[in-house]
């Protein structure tokens, strides 16, 4: 029997990259998957390649939540695995973020993930797993010019530690997942060219001990273990999935 067989799923940011990889990974295992994306022309592309339901959604809205809810509601009713996977990273000198940029990256990556799992709850069935992408960053010192993304790294790990334990009673798990160096489309939307894009990523490769970045589909097969039921005593854990990256010693 496939590992997710007859659960439902929604994953937000679900269009490309991780939650792309996800949604793959899920229907696979035989789960019936709804995503969301924040540009019509990416949802329908990525529905229909996937074969699952797309909804256009933008996670620093609370009323485009709201929205989603009742779409979810009415399409699915209850949902078994939720993964909040939609965020966005950009590079900024400390000493140049404004509060727009603050506010842009805080709303999404944040506050979104806050009320999108606050939103959910009614919708959840008992024994559901709750799943946030955060990322190495929240651990590690991150590179120059990552401090409110990390920070919002940090936080998201910090609430699937909280609300394992305020969800428990109701049998909902809460884990958190996070990548390190993965070859995903993000990294192409942080405005530097793409030579110096380039040799951050070589110089990169060289510190990751397995000398590789790691795929979509690598952190997809541990999402789609942390939601089955094969993971079902755990909560509350934070997994990293970096190729080591984290781990390097200061001497070697």
């Amino acid at each position: 029997m496939k590992k997710l067989q007859n659960k439902t799923a929604v994953i937000t940011g679900g269009n490309s990259g991780i939650g792309f990889a996800t949604a793959e990974e899920f229907i696979k295992e035989g789960a019936k998957v709804l995503f969301t994306g924040r540009k019509q022309d990416l949802v329908s592309g990525a529905a229909n390649k996937l074969g699952a339901f797309g909804i256009v959604s933008d996670q620093s809205d609370l009323s485009q939540i709201d929205q989603l809810i009742e779409k979810v509601a009415t399409n699915f009713g209850k949902v078994d695995i939720l993964v909040i996977n939609a965020g966005i990273f950009s590079i900024v000198p400390f000493e140049l973020v404004t509060e727009e940029n603050y506010d842009t990256i805080m709303g999404t990556n944040l506050k979104g993930v806050f009320f999108t799992l606050q939103k959910f709850i009614p919708l959840l069935s008992d024994g559901a797993s709750v799943i946030l992408t955060s990322a190495l960053g929240a651990t590690t010192s991150g590179a120059p010019g990552t401090s409110v993304y990390n920070a919002t790294r940090a936080a998201v790990n910090s609430l699937a530690r909280s609300l394992s334990f305020e969800l428990a009673p109701k049998g909902i798990r809460v884990n958190a997942v996070s990548p390190g160096p993965i070859e995903t489309p993000i990294f192409d939307k942080v405005g530097l060219p793409p030579e110096a894009l380039q040799q951050m990523a070589g110089a990169m490769q060289q510190r990751i001990p397995l000398k590789r970045f790691g795929a979509a589909s690598d952190v997809a097969k541990l999402i789609t273990f942390m939601a089955s039921s094969d993971a079902s005593f755990i909560t509350g854990s934070e997994y990293l999935i970096d190729g080591g990256i984290g781990r390097v010693p200061i001497m070697s």
